[in-house]
């Protein structure tokens, strides 16, 4: 490929740091993405790339070379960038040579082809990147067909959502809710019935009945649900805790819950 080599100092580095360190505006969801594997799913996934910047001197295989040249024809701007200029921008020890900017992908929620079942996460006030990344990651492995985000915390661009998530979140449907109850609209429109995970006054999992439109809410690592979301009648489930511990991961509770849903509504 003959492509412009830019150094440390060029505008896009700094633009790439930014993105990654959330220094500055970014009202476009642009996400920075390194290395082989993260390439492949925003290929996959077909998210614009706004700008591809390429280290052929880093070791790498033949199919990295492939996706340079992918990537390199699919970017609205690439570069040729050396070693030194990799190191600065790359968090990972060995990004094959690739790092872009891409944009993740816009949802419109009002016309998600939900069926007659339909299962739904919330996460209100979930704070740690990787957890986020995680519960994406889990809603993609059990079909479930999107995820609320409210009174949010971290930020979808985060590299660690994009990494934790295995690249799934360009895949699952997104929507961020800035007041709780504009989410509640959301769920009642489409006829959702909300679950709320929580230890007190709570059913144990595998004695709820969950509806053909379920929805799960779970809470921040710290405070759990917020109040919004108490006092409106929702059933309450629990994941039994047998040991000394009062309450598992919110990525681990999530995962048992969602797929107990899952199982209920495929009749496993």
């Amino acid at each position: 490929m003959d492509l412009q080599q830019i150094g440390v100092q060029h505008p896009i580095v700094k633009r790439i740091l930014d993105i990654a360190r959330n220094t500055a505006s970014n009202r476009a969801g642009l996400f920075v993405a390194e290395g082989l594997w993260a390439h492949e799913a925003v290929l996959e996934a077909g998210v614009p790339v706004e700008v591809f910047l390429w280290c052929p001197e880093i070791p790498h295989s033949d199919q990295v070379e492939r996706l340079a040249d992918q990537l390199a024809s699919k970017a609205a701007r690439s570069y040729r960038i050396g070693p030194r200029t990799l190191a600065r921008i790359a968090e990972r020890d060995a990004p094959d040579g690739l790092v872009c900017i891409a944009q993740l992908p816009r949802w419109d929620f009002d016309a998600l082809p939900l069926g007659g079942s339909a299962l739904a996460l919330v996460a209100d006030g979930v704070e740690i990147p990787g957890n986020l990344g995680t519960l994406i990651r889990t809603l993609d492995a059990c079909r479930a067909d999107c995820l609320l985000l409210t009174n949010r915390r971290t930020r979808l661009t985060h590299p660690k959502v994009l990494r934790a998530s295995q690249g799934t979140s360009l895949r699952v449907p997104v929507a961020d809710f800035a007041d709780p109850e504009d989410a509640l609209d959301w769920l009642q429109r489409n006829d959702f019935t909300v679950y709320l995970a929580d230890t007190d006054e709570a059913v144990p999992y595998r004695s709820t009945r969950f509806a053909r439109r379920s929805v799960l809410v779970v809470g921040s690592e710290r405070y759990g649900i917020s109040k919004a979301w108490y006092g409106k009648g929702f059933a309450r489930v629990s994941v039994p805790m047998l040991g000394v511990a009062d309450s598992l991961n919110v990525s681990v509770c999530a995962s048992i819950l969602l797929y107990e849903a899952r199982a209920q509504l495929d009749g496993w």
